[in-house]
């Protein structure tokens, strides 16, 4: 007995020697997760090192090599679109300009010019574009998404694409393993039959990643012939279309593309599926020479664990930085980081009209309660905080100043901006900006203000829920 409990004692000092190394070297950059983490492994070894080695490492980054070589082959593919797609300073308002300076260091991409952009906000209308799309290729069909429900509407999507791909259409689908964990092998199979590519992203590539299951590729793109794309916050999946009960009506935000904006999607795409594969998708077929369709200045950018910096955190936190007469944010879950906080409260302190549509009670338990530890200091600061009640908001919106807009996957909370693989479009287009905002006041007659007054009256109880829930922000 007291050589078993002696045992337990010196592994678990041994244990916290090793892990807290570990801790300091991963986590330098984040000091209060730095401190969080070192406690928890001190006062509680056994336990605080098995959170640790579960939602503490980035085992991403042992492979961020292989990311970067991937990204570097894809990105060859892309010379002609570097060198005559590209959006002049001339064309954009100083607010524009000084954000497309950001957006084009930290992301590595271009604002391009001559794209179309459709907003779509139905989700009926939504998928049946994406069907009809499907309907109609004629080479290649690309499909990234973190969750594919294996439901009716799933199903139908696969049968499509199963036809397509006994035509001579080349279907590749790349799916989140955790996200799209219902995925069967009956369900994959008679894909597979008809010659469709399947792959699944990270984590569950190996035995090690199986335990990454805090990091997921939380994307959503088609993108068909390397000519027309979808993105935004559609996964695939009946409860989108309202037919989930618990949820009831689905509001999302997706975006249909043409133009030279397609082909950075498409390179999102390839990298993922290189890092995914192995498979070089370089070849001209996916990357057509581009037409100049419409009159919409884009720009595409991808964001994950494995970047050096957290590329949307700086492109939100400068944006919000950045307004001068309104922002207008909309996220289904929002548990900012302490300096989003401080950009969103500095804008309303400065005069700037700041207004956040927020996921009310239909959202996840723990997620809302968190996000209402953040209303505080937010209401005092002037911001206006609105809560969806009209069933389920999932749009991920941003517009700055009625120019500028960011349109995509990442959330307004840690988990986006920091371990999810996101994908969002950077609109620098007037006419689209209108329409988000236009959207957003039409989302407030179904949304509940918080007034400053009533809420600070809220009980003891609801304060510790929401506290309790915030500890676990980086992870929500």
């Amino acid at each position: 007995m007291h050589t078993a409990l002696a045992f337990v004692t010196v592994f678990g000092y041994v244990l916290t020697l090793t892990l807290l190394p570990v801790v300091l070297l991963t986590k330098k950059k984040e000091s209060v997760s730095t401190v969080a983490w070192a406690m928890a492994i001190v006062m509680m070894p056994y336990v605080g090192a098995f959170f640790f080695i579960m939602f503490g490492i980035n085992r991403v980054g042992r492979r961020l090599r292989g990311k970067q070589v991937a990204t570097e082959v894809v990105s060859r593919a892309l010379p002609q679109l570097a060198r005559h797609h590209h959006l002049h300073h001339d064309h954009l308002n100083e607010t524009q300009r000084e954000l497309r300076r950001l957006a084009e260091r930290v992301t590595g991409t271009h604002a391009t010019v001559g794209n179309r952009v459709q907003l779509l906000i139905d989700a009926e209308r939504t998928f049946q574009e994406i069907a009809d799309a499907i309907t109609a290729a004629r080479s290649s069909i690309h499909l990234e998404y973190y969750i594919w429900q294996p439901d009716k509407l799933g199903t139908q999507l696969r049968d499509l694409l199963i036809t397509k791909a006994n035509s001579g259409v080349h279907v590749r689908f790349l799916f989140d393993a955790i996200g799209s964990l219902n995925l069967t092998r009956k369900f994959l199979g008679p894909m597979r039959e008809a010659g469709i590519q399947i792959a699944s992203f990270v984590p569950g590539q190996s035995f090690r990643e199986r335990w990454s299951i805090n990091l997921r590729s939380h994307r959503k793109i088609v993108i068909v012939d390397g000519q027309v794309a979808f993105t935004g916050g559609m996964n695939v999946g009946d409860e989108y279309l309202g037919h989930d009960p618990h949820f009831g009506h689905w509001r999302d935000t997706h975006l249909r593309l043409h133009g030279p904006a397609v082909l950075q999607l498409q390179e999102v795409f390839a990298v993922d599926w290189k890092y995914a594969t192995g498979e070089e998708l370089t070849h001209d077929e996916f990357f057509p020479q581009p037409d100049q369709v419409g009159n919409v200045f884009a720009q595409v950018a991808a964001g994950g664990p494995d970047d050096e910096e957290a590329i949307f955190h700086g492109l939100m936190f400068a944006a919000i930085n950045a307004a001068r007469s309104h922002v207008t944010l909309a996220t289904s879950y929002f548990v900012p980081t302490p300096s989003l906080v401080s950009a969103l409260e500095s804008a309303a302190q400065r005069g700037v009209p700041t207004r956040v549509l927020l996921s009310g009670p239909k959202t996840y338990w723990a997620t809302l309660r968190a996000a209402r530890s953040y209303y505080d200091s937010l209401l005092k600061a002037g911001v206006e905080i609105y809560e969806y009640q009209d069933g389920q908001l999932h749009s991920k919106t941003l517009t700055i100043d009625g120019c500028w807009s960011l349109v995509g996957t990442p959330n307004f909370d840690a988990r986006s901006l920091y371990l999810n693989f996101e994908v969002g479009v950077i609109l620098y287009d007037r006419n689209l900006a209108e329409q988000l905002e236009h959207q957003f006041t039409e989302d407030l007659l179904h949304a509940r203000p918080i007034e400053e007054i009533s809420w600070n009256r809220r009980s003891s109880w609801n304060r510790l829920q929401e506290n309790f829930c915030r500890m676990f922000s980086p992870v929500l």
